[in-house]
């Protein structure tokens, strides 16, 4: 069985590695939008630094994410127990594991893959409040083995 603390920090060394990623393609852009010069070939110059300038704001959005991603995280108190599914639950049933965390999609840990969902997500939604030994409804019944 898997323990929601080596869950968190796979989940959490996923976001925080997007976010350096993230962050390293920034700099460089801005690095590149500074350090460009003027050149003669005119409106070429310009629509490309406009670009630039697009690319670099659809990269702050992500940083923007990727950095409540990681403050969702590190919220989640490790040490509760869970009666009942809860934000920081991480629920076993028998369709595979789930994290009630971030939307970060699969982590992998071992040979066993565990989707990082929101609450608010459909499957979270279905899944808030339920125990262990109960079931939702998803394409078929899906049965809660455990909270943990």
């Amino acid at each position: 069985m898997l323990d929601k603390s080596t869950v968190h920090a796979v989940a959490l060394a996923s976001v925080t590695d997007k976010l350096l990623s993230i962050q390293r393609e920034f700099d460089a852009l801005q690095e590149a939008l500074m350090s460009e010069t003027k050149s003669s070939a005119g409106d070429k110059h310009e629509t490309g630094r406009a670009m630039a300038q697009l690319e670099q704001e659809k990269l702050s959005k992500q940083l923007a994410e990727t950095r409540k991603s990681v403050q969702g995280l590190k919220s989640i108190e490790l040490d509760a127990v869970h009666n009942k599914i809860a934000f920081g639950s991480l629920v076993n049933t028998s369709r595979g594991y789930f994290f009630l965390s971030v939307g970060i999609g699969a982590v992998k840990i071992e040979e066993t893959s565990v989707f990082c969902i929101t609450a608010g997500s459909p499957i979270g939604q279905l899944l808030l409040g339920k125990s262990s030994g109960s079931s939702i409804e998803l394409n078929g019944t899906v049965e809660i083995q455990s909270v943990i």
